[in-house]
């Protein structure tokens, strides 16, 4: 990595480092201590608004759902607190659903204000943290890794907030932001929600943003993944779109992953977007991804599998090297109102928008 990689990314670096350890705020109403071999479940559950549950170092067999407000559940850094699967119970929706941490409101009456932070989450059959039906959830400092299908996931929500998190060898995408998972409709306005200063490393996608809009990405590092950021729409209004996906670093995302009944095969891919509209992909730092799926390049327009078009979108002040086949690709030919200007790369399809 050369000085000038080192120093965009030397900011992630040391809030990461400052913010595992930290002791817990005093400023909540009451502070639940939970050890090793206690129940988190238990404390979660006997915990009002604004209290906070703190997890002394070690290891806990359980799953954890979080439906009380204005909560935090924080562990000692994510190298000391660790939550893997555990026995479910008969009460255990969470656990039987295969995730590790719920946090779980609805369309009308969404939890407000939940944090979770400082802790890993490992090797649970779904997901390692699920939120749906949230508003203003903080995930920071949390390590997901090894789980079945996303690291961090989130419906139906508004105003999150994904700060400083390591998604790392889950099975689909290390980050997941999606308008909901259960019926088809159009994207929904994530109002401002952020995936700042992550790192994303040996997942299928490192991100991906599913019918959304008003959103930002940015400041994240990915690779190892099979495709870095995917912005996925279709054919239903509104479109994903109306977000920024601006000063990431996406470098060898050349894990080979095969084809689902929804995507080809995926390598080498850095930034798609699909079906979006009004995006703006603005100074990025993308190289040496490298593939020969139909999704592979730096930055990569691709009309969606279901005929939705990529339209308005401004792709812009990006740097691009030894992507393959192209550092730039507009492979949606059918979409409107797609800009490429003042890029750095050298090669680009079709020529001549580097």
């Amino acid at each position: 990595m050369t000085k000038r990689q080192m120093a965009y990314l030397a900011c992630t670096v040391v809030a990461v480092a400052s913010g595992l350890g930290a002791a817990p705020s005093a400023d909540h109403q009451t502070l639940h201590w939970v050890k090793p071999g206690e129940s988190i479940q238990k404390a979660v559950n006997s915990a009002q608004p604004g209290d906070t549950v703190f997890l002394s170092p070690g290891t806990y067999h359980e799953s954890v759902r979080i439906t009380v407000p204005n909560l935090t559940l924080r562990g000692s850094g994510a190298y000391s607190t660790v939550i893997v699967p555990g026995a479910a119970t008969a009460d255990s929706t969470c656990a039987k659903a295969g995730n590790g941490i719920c946090v779980t409101g609805t369309d009308k009456s969404p939890v407000k204000g939940v944090t979770v932070r400082s802790l890993t989450l490992r090797g649970f059959t779904k997901q390692g943290l699920w939120a749906s039906g949230t508003d203003r959830l903080t995930v920071q400092g949390v390590t997901s890794e090894k789980n079945g299908q996303w690291g961090l996931a989130q419906e139906r929500s508004v105003r999150g907030v994904f700060r400083y998190n390591l998604a790392k060898d889950n099975g689909n995408a290390g980050l997941f932001l999606s308008n909901t998972v259960a019926t088809e409709e159009g994207a929904r306005d994530a109002k401002g929600t952020v995936v700042s200063h992550n790192r994303v490393v040996g997942n299928r996608i490192g991100v991906t943003v599913r019918r959304l809009r008003n959103l930002t990405v940015d400041h994240n590092e990915a690779t190892g993944n099979c495709a870095a950021v995917f912005v996925v729409g279709d054919e239903n209004k509104p479109r994903v779109g109306a977000l920024s996906v601006r000063r990431n670093y996406i470098h060898a995302n050349n894990k080979l992953c095969p084809k689902t009944a929804r995507l080809p095969f995926l390598q080498g891919s850095g930034i798609v977007l699909t079906g979006a509209e009004d995006a703006k992909v603005t100074e990025n730092w993308v190289e040496d991804n490298a593939g020969a799926s139909p999704l592979s390049g730096g930055i990569v327009l691709f009309k969606s599998f279901v005929g939705a078009l990529s339209q308005h979108n401004e792709i812009r002040d990006n740097v691009l090297a030894r992507n393959s086949p192209a550092d730039l690709a507009n492979r949606d030919t059918t979409g409107k109102g797609n800009t490429f200007h003042r890029n750095t790369c050298a090669v680009s399809e079709p020529a001549g928008m580097c």
